[in-house]
């Protein structure tokens, strides 16, 4: 057998019938194996990867002994040919992976690490304690003294939030009502916090998946434009919906309080500023 082309050689033998197709393929398949530094892929002198690489190749051999022709290109060129497009796919596909991983990961750490460090106020017992002895300060009207109860209601417990309602002349049923409508909101807000950010993570992965199939294709190709397309597009994509994310707040914002307690949010927004300008002025301080 000839040494400069010895698969052309084993195809010789194939087509002459001296080997069955299952031994021409094993045949070859054991060639490669040892013969790594004939073929320029990207993995180098690593054997692990290369063996690797000629395990995912395998079951495209038989396609590609079928579709062979003989126009002039030997076999081994031919053989060499695929082995060198096949591993731009499968380093592609390796980047992808290295890719998927890395934001599971990374998503992952950051749940772990919101678990770990929960809010200043995430249990009850955690949150301040106010004195029960609340009066009214002259000048504030009850209606501000609920307004300002709502706006803080996640940083109040239920005992003093019962304690106002009977200081301002409501019954407290109807303040707790409304504390646990906002906590409702908060509640529906945080799950929706958490769809955005899985989104911003998964978009933040195809703009690194398109980034690193752009690197890899040839410029000035079709397929480097539209890849080039999308990355951008996704990209614009992600800055967008980071920036929605950046703005999304937890506490309760006068809109919310107006609704739940049924007014206008004109009237939470003059209410609240009036009670702050009335405990400056009271402080000494100006607003």
């Amino acid at each position: 057998m000839k040494h400069e082309n010895p698969l052309s050689d084993l195809y010789h033998c194939y087509t002459t019938g001296s080997l069955q197709k299952k031994d021409f393929e094993g045949r070859i398949f054991q060639y490669l194996l040892g013969n790594l530094k004939r073929y320029r892929i990207p993995a180098g002198n690593n054997s692990s990867r290369w063996n690797e690489f000629l395990s995912w190749l395998y079951p495209r051999l038989a396609r590609a002994i079928d579709l062979y022709r003989d126009l002039g290109s030997s076999f081994d060129a031919y053989i060499a040919g695929i082995i060198n497009k096949a591993s731009k796919e499968y380093r592609c596909r390796e980047t992808d992976h290295r890719i998927t991983e890395y934001a599971c990961w990374q998503a992952r750490a950051e749940e772990m690490a919101a678990c770990e460090s929960g809010g200043e106020y995430e249990y009850e017992h955690e949150r301040p304690e106010f004195c029960n002895n609340v009066s009214i300060p002259k000048g504030v009207k009850p209606r501000q003294v609920l307004l300002l109860l709502l706006k803080s209601y996640y940083f109040v417990s239920d005992e003093f939030a019962r304690h106002v309602a009977r200081v301002i002349g409501m019954k407290a049923d109807e303040v707790m009502k409304m504390v646990d409508e906002l906590h409702k909101l908060r509640s529906e807000k945080e799950t929706e916090i958490l769809n955005l950010r899985d989104r911003v993570f998964c978009q933040h992965y195809r703009c690194l998946a398109y980034q690193k199939r752009m690197d890899v294709a040839q410029p000035g190709t079709d397929y480097h434009r539209k890849i080039k397309d999308r990355y951008e597009r996704a990209r614009k994509r992600f800055h967008s919906m980071k920036k929605r994310l950046g703005k999304m707040r937890l506490d309760a914002s006068n809109q919310m309080i107006a609704n739940v307690v049924g007014i206008p949010k004109g009237t939470v927004d003059s209410g609240l500023f009036a009670v702050k300008n009335h405990l400056a002025s009271c402080a000494g301080l100006t607003v």
